[in-house]
């Protein structure tokens, strides 16, 4: 893989990094406002914020997620087996890691692993 495209891919995965740590940062914020809220007596607030914590709590599961994708990416990157298939072993098409920078499957054996889970 050219270097140009590394570093393009770099940048990339880097603002992706700094963009999941931002909204990490503001959900926490949100959530820890949203915990305090509980304290309030009115049974109907209560189950809202109730539902307000889980929904929280479930996009900074995602978040952390995407987070750990994208730390492996940069790793793959550094030790030289960024855009290479973890199934096959070949090369992940450049249009895909533009579109997902931290993927680690290429287009067949993302859409074979996705027929085998339905």
């Amino acid at each position: 893989m050219e270097k140009e495209f590394q570093d393009k891919m770099r940048t990339t995965l880097l603002e992706i990094k700094e963009q999941v740590l931002r909204n990490l940062i503001s959900e926490n914020e949100d959530f820890k406002a949203a915990v305090e809220d509980l304290g309030v007596k009115d049974l109907a607030d209560i189950a809202s914020n109730d539902i307000d914590v889980r929904t929280l709590e479930a996009l900074s599961s995602q978040e952390t997620l995407r987070l750990n994708k994208v730390e492996s990416a940069l790793i793959r990157l550094e030790n030289g087996k960024y855009g290479v298939c973890a199934r096959c072993t070949k090369k992940i098409a450049k249009d895909r890691l533009e579109a997902i920078p931290y993927a680690v499957l290429c287009i067949e054996c993302k859409s074979d692993s996705e027929k085998r889970k339905n």
